[in-house]
């Protein structure tokens, strides 16, 4: 499989990505610059998803086609109020983007995903770092590369497997 995205989707969007057995993670801003419309932050997502899965982290070496497999993200909840309205946003242009080139996608509830990470479904944003910090070995930079990392090892240990044979159906979507 090539390499698998992880996004925990928002205004500061959490990512990381496994390629050729590195990791790569942080935090890509998509704030919406005094004066511009609100449409804006999607166009610069759009652009940003689009050289994120092209690149990978080999685009040193001018690779053709897509680096990315897999994108996984953070299932998004709807709470209401501007932080779910971007949240939604971004997951919509990433199933579109999935969609368009073939990849396989999944969304992962928060709660699965605290479970996997500390063994608890309601665990709090303190010790959900606290559990990336002890197994991942480094400090990360806020909650949301802490979600990305996470949601890649969930990708990585839970959905990977079955994935195999969905490898036949390309874009199709992957249940987490």
């Amino acid at each position: 499989m090539n390499a698998i995205l992880a996004l925990d989707l928002g205004t500061r969007t959490g990512y990381a990505i496994r390629e050729n057995g590195r990791v790569e993670s942080g935090v890509q801003v998509f704030d919406v610059k005094r004066g511009e419309s609100p449409g804006m932050r999607y166009i610069r997502f759009n652009r940003w998803l689009a050289d994120v899965c092209r690149a990978g982290l080999d685009a040193v070496f001018g690779r053709d086609g897509l680096a990315v497999g897999l994108i996984v993200y953070e299932q998004t909840h709807h709470r209401g109020g501007a932080a779910t309205e971007v949240a939604a946003g971004f997951a919509t242009r990433a199933q579109e983007f999935c969609a368009r080139h073939g990849l396989e996608h999944a969304a992962v509830h928060s709660a699965t995903l605290k479970k996997f990470a500390t063994g608890r479904g309601n665990a709090k944003k303190p010790e959900m770092i606290a559990a990336a910090r002890q197994r991942f070995g480094y400090p990360v930079a806020d909650d949301n590369e802490d979600d990305a990392l996470w949601l890649l090892a969930y990708a990585e240990a839970v959905i990977l497997p079955p994935a195999a044979h969905a490898a036949s159906r390309p874009g199709s979507v992957l249940r987490a």
